[in-house]
């Protein structure tokens, strides 16, 4: 969604401008636009000796549900899926007052430049830490919305995906406020622009088809047949199709088990060979077969389930980190080559 060209033009400013808080009076020069949207425009700023992303609108309501998106993120433990927010002001132009709200200037490549660098053995590790983050973002009550691979920056020297952009953000059960036809259920007719997880899901399904065709394609007949076509003539894309496929039709009821299926998909990819097939062994007399070592089903206790989903944890959280460990030093490996 384009910005109107009125509201650009009253908060435009030139590199070198001072904007100064009418309540916290706090002092921040322009160094450069980095982009507009629907409700305002962000610039690169410099605070003392630190830059900052600078967003200004004239809507002081957006202004407001934005900053209560940052807030609302700041309480969620452990995520670091949006930036943090650092100050919120107006400020007395020759244009009237303009609301601004001051964030962490997060650096670094897009979703796709970065997969598009790095290789796409990336791309997985990237989705995993995506739909954890998104979890928590979902528990605490919002859905994204306007998630595309734009928003969506890669940070280092460990790579983690940051996003810059929470203008689409909207609370549960409303309304998405802003949306990307490309990314949009809605757009495909695979369900409605209600904000709800699985909303956001579809969103992550088709970032994935994103990253086998980084120019995007044209809606032709559109629906699910368009789309398991597009995910077919990919090579990449096969071993995700049933994830991918899965998050179109709306079947996930949360990011994690969304996330916990991809791992296990990546893993089983990992571990199929012909070789490793289980043993067989006839009986005496019988022209039937057995698995050889095939155990014996028993009823869990819960301290035994329990028991055994923290293994389960411990070992996906190990899996990941060895993983990452890899990637990162086949990345430093290539550097000084």
């Amino acid at each position: 969604m384009m910005m109107n060209h009125s509201l650009k033009s009253r908060c435009k400013v030139s590199p070198g401008s001072i904007i100064t808080g009418k309540w916290h009076s706090n002092k921040y020069t322009v160094l450069k636009e980095l982009g507009f949207g629907a409700n305002g425009i962000v610039y690169l700023a410099k605070f003392k000796n630190t830059q900052v992303a600078l967003k200004m609108s004239d809507n002081g309501m957006s202004i407001t549900s934005e900053v209560n998106v940052l807030r609302s993120f700041a309480k969620v433990q452990g995520s670091t899926l949006g930036p943090s927010l650092l100050d919120v002001d107006d400020w007395n132009s020759k244009q009237g007052q303009i609301s601004f709200y001051a964030m962490e200037y997060i650096q670094g490549p897009d979703l796709l430049t970065f997969i598009q660098r790095k290789g796409k053995s990336w791309s997985t590790v990237l989705f995993l830490q995506l739909l954890n983050d998104l979890n928590k973002l979902h528990e605490n009550g919002w859905v994204f919305g306007d998630l595309k691979p734009e928003n969506l920056i890669v940070t280092g020297p460990t790579p983690k995906i940051r996003c810059i952009d929470v203008g689409g953000t909207t609370l549960q059960g409303r309304a998405i406020k802003e949306f990307t036809e490309f990314y949009d259920r809605g757009y495909w007719g695979l369900g409605s622009r209600k904000a709800d997880r699985a909303y956001d899901l579809f969103a992550v399904a088709m970032i994935m088809i994103n990253t086998a065709y980084p120019k995007r394609f044209n809606k032709t007949t559109g629906g699910i047949l368009q789309l398991r076509e597009a995910i077919r003539k990919q090579k990449d894309l096969l071993p995700l199709e049933k994830v991918i496929v899965k998050a179109l039709h709306g079947q996930y009821s949360n990011a994690l088990q969304m996330r916990t299926e991809l791992l296990s998909l990546v893993m089983d990819n990992k571990n199929i060979h012909p070789e490793n097939k289980p043993p067989v062994t006839r009986t005496k007399g019988s022209h039937q077969t057995q698995k050889v070592n095939q155990p014996v089903k028993q009823p869990r206790s819960r301290q035994t389930y329990r028991r055994r989903k923290k293994k389960s944890r411990w070992f996906e959280t190990i899996s990941i980190t060895i993983f990452i460990a890899l990637l990162y030093v086949l990345y430093i490996f290539q550097k000084l080559l």
